[in-house]
C-alpha cells in the first residue's frame, strides 16, 4: 500500500509520555514561600520537617537552630537557678520569721500557764488572804497566755493539728480560771473546799490546758524543722542544668574555633562568663546559708528546746511542790505508797538537771555557759532547801515547812525564782544567736534569684550575638 505523493510522515513513536507543555503566556508556579499553606496533599509537620532538613545541611541553618539552643539553655538555667533559690530563701525566711517564733511563743504559752497554776496554788498557802504580788503575777501570766494565743492562731492556717490545740487551749483556759477563783473565794473564807478547788483546778491545768500547750510546741517544733529542712535542700537540678549549659557552651566555642581559627567569639564568651557567675554564686551561696542554718541549728535551735525542756521541768517541779503541801498526802500514786505530787517534782526535778546539762554542752560562749551554769547551782541549792522542807513537814511541823517553801527568804519558791530567771537569760541570748545565724542564712540567698535572672537574660543575649556574628559573614 502506498501513501499519496504529498502526505506527511506519521510521528515516531515515543518511549515515555511528556507531560502537556505549559501554553504560552502562562508563567510557572512559584516555590511555597515560608509561612505559607503547605502544598495541597502535604501537612504542615512534614513541610515543616523537611524545612528542618534544608536548614541543618547548611552551616547557617546549623548556627541558627545553635543560636536558638544557647540562648533556651542559658535562660532556662537562670530561670530554674531563681525559682529553686527563691523556694529556699522563702524557707529560711519562714524559719527566722514564723517557725521559729512560733515555736518560742507555743513554749511561752506553756510557761505562762504552768507559772499560773504554780502562783495560785503559792498564793492559796499564803493564807486566807493573797498577797497582792502574787495576785498580779497570776493575772500577768494568765492574760500573757491569751495574749499569745491570739497570735498563734493569726500565725495559722486556721487548720491542722496546731489549731485544734488553740482551740482546745482557748476553750478550757476560762474553766481553769474558774476554778481558781471557786478556790480563792472558799480560802478567804476559811472553808476546805478551797483545797478541792485548787486541786480540781491543777488537774485541769496538767491533764488538759498543759499537754495542749505541749502539744502546740511540738507541732511547731516540727514544722520549724520542715522548713529549715527546705532552706537547706541542695538545687540539684539547677546546679545539674548549670553545668551542662556551661559543657554546651564550651563545645560550640570550640566548634567555632576549629572552623574559623579564631580562638573567642566575644557573644559566646560572655554567655560563658554569665553561666559560670550564676553557678559559684549558687554554689557560694548556698555553701554559706547551710553553714548558718547548722549554726542555727546547733548553737541555737537544739540549746532552745533544751532550755525549754528545762524550764518545763522547773515550773512543773514547782507545781507539784507546793500541791504537796496543798494536799497533805490525800492524793497518793497509783501503788498507793507514795505522795503522787512529791513523786512527780523528784521527776520533774530530774528532767530540769538532765536538761541543764546538755544545755551546757551545746552552749558555745561564755555568754550562753553562765546563766546555765548558774541555774544547775540554783537548782541543786533548791533540791536541798526542798529536802529541808520535806523532813520538817514528815516531822509535824507544817508551818515551817510552809516557811521553807513560799517564805520571802532561804525558801524554795527564792530558789525557783532565781532558776527561772537564768533559764530567761539564757534563752534569750541563745533566741539571738539563732535569730542571727538563720537570718544570714536567709541574706546570704536573698539577692540570687534576680541576679540569677538578670545574668540568665544577658547570656542568652551574649549567645545570640555571638551566633549572628558568625552568620553575618555568610552574607
Amino acid at each position: 500500500m502506498t501513501h499519496p505523493p504529498n502526505a506527511p510522515a506519521a510521528p515516531a513513536a515515543r518511549s515515555t509520555a511528556q507531560a502537556p507543555a505549559r501554553p504560552a503566556g502562562v508563567p510557572a508556579q512559584p516555590s511555597p514561600a515560608p509561612g505559607a499553606a503547605p502544598p495541597p496533599g502535604r501537612s504542615a509537620w512534614a513541610v515543616g520537617r523537611e524545612r528542618l532538613r534544608v536548614a541543618t545541611t547548611t552551616e547557617p541553618g546549623r548556627l541558627q537552630i545553635l543560636g536558638a539552643v544557647l540562648a533556651l539553655l542559658v535562660v532556662a538555667f537562670g530561670a530554674v537557678t531563681a525559682f529553686q533559690v527563691d523556694d529556699r530563701t522563702t524557707a529560711a525566711d519562714d524559719v527566722v520569721s514564723r517557725s521559729q517564733p512560733l515555736s518560742a511563743d507555743a513554749a511561752a504559752i506553756y510557761r505562762s500557764l504552768a507559772d499560773a497554776d504554780t502562783t495560785a496554788a503559792s498564793g492559796f498557802l499564803a493564807g486566807t488572804l493573797e498577797p497582792a504580788e502574787s495576785r498580779a503575777r497570776y493575772d500577768r501570766d494568765i492574760a500573757t497566755a491569751a495574749r499569745l494565743l491570739v497570735k498563734a492562731a493569726a500565725s495559722t492556717d486556721g487548720s491542722g493539728e496546731s489549731a485544734r490545740e488553740i482551740a482546745t487551749l482557748n476553750e478550757q483556759l476560762p474553766r481553769y480560771t474558774g476554778l481558781v477563783e471557786r478556790a480563792r473565794a472558799a480560802n478567804r473564807q476559811g472553808l476546805p473546799l478551797g483545797g478541792a478547788y485548787l486541786r480540781y483546778a491543777n488537774q485541769q491545768m496538767t491533764s488538759i490546758l498543759l499537754p495542749a500547750a505541749e502539744r502546740l510546741y511540738e507541732a511547731e517544733t516540727v514544722r520549724l524543722h520542715e522548713d529549715d529542712e527546705s532552706a537547706r535542700a541542695w538545687p540539684f537540678l539547677a546546679l545539674g542544668l548549670g553545668v551542662l549549659t556551661l559543657a554546651v557552651l564550651a563545645w560550640a566555642q570550640r566548634r567555632t574555633y576549629l572552623r574559623t581559627n579564631r580562638v573567642f567569639n566575644h557573644g559566646l564568651l560572655a554567655a560563658t562568663a554569665a553561666t559560670l557567675t550564676v553557678l559559684l554564686w549558687l554554689l557560694a551561696a548556698h555553701t554559706v546559708a547551710r553553714s548558718g542554718l547548722d549554726t542555727a541549728r546547733a548553737h541555737g535551735q537544739e540549746s532552745l528546746q533544751d532550755l525549754n525542756t528545762a524550764r518545763i521541768g522547773s515550773l512543773t517541779a514547782r507545781a507539784n511542790e507546793l500541791l504537796t503541801l496543798v494536799a497533805r498526802g490525800a492524793v497518793l500514786t497509783e501503788d498507793g505508797k507514795n505522795d503522787k505530787y512529791e513523786a512527780e517534782y523528784t521527776s520533774s526535778t530530774d528532767t530540769l538537771t538532765d536538761a541543764l546539762a546538755t544545755a551546757r554542752e551545746l552552749a558555745d560562749d561564755d555568754a550562753g555557759r553562765r546563766p546555765v551554769d548558774e541555774a544547775a547551782s540554783r537548782t541543786a541549792e533548791w533540791k536541798q532547801r526542798h529536802k529541808d522542807a520535806r523532813a520538817k513537814d514528815e516531822a509535824g511541823d507544817f508551818e515551817g515547812a510552809l516557811g521553807r517553801i513560799v517564805g520571802p527568804k532561804n525558801s524554795t519558791g527564792q530558789s525557783f525564782d532565781q532558776v527561772d530567771a537564768a533559764l530567761d537569760r539564757a534563752l534569750a541570748h541563745e533566741q539571738t544567736e539563732f535569730t542571727r545565724s538563720a537570718g544570714d542564712a536567709r541574706d546570704a540567698l536573698t539577692a540570687l534569684p534576680l541576679g540569677a535572672l538578670a545574668l540568665g537574660i544577658l547570656g542568652a543575649a551574649g549567645a545570640v550575638l555571638g551566633i549572628n556574628r558568625r552568620l553575618s559573614e555568610y552574607r
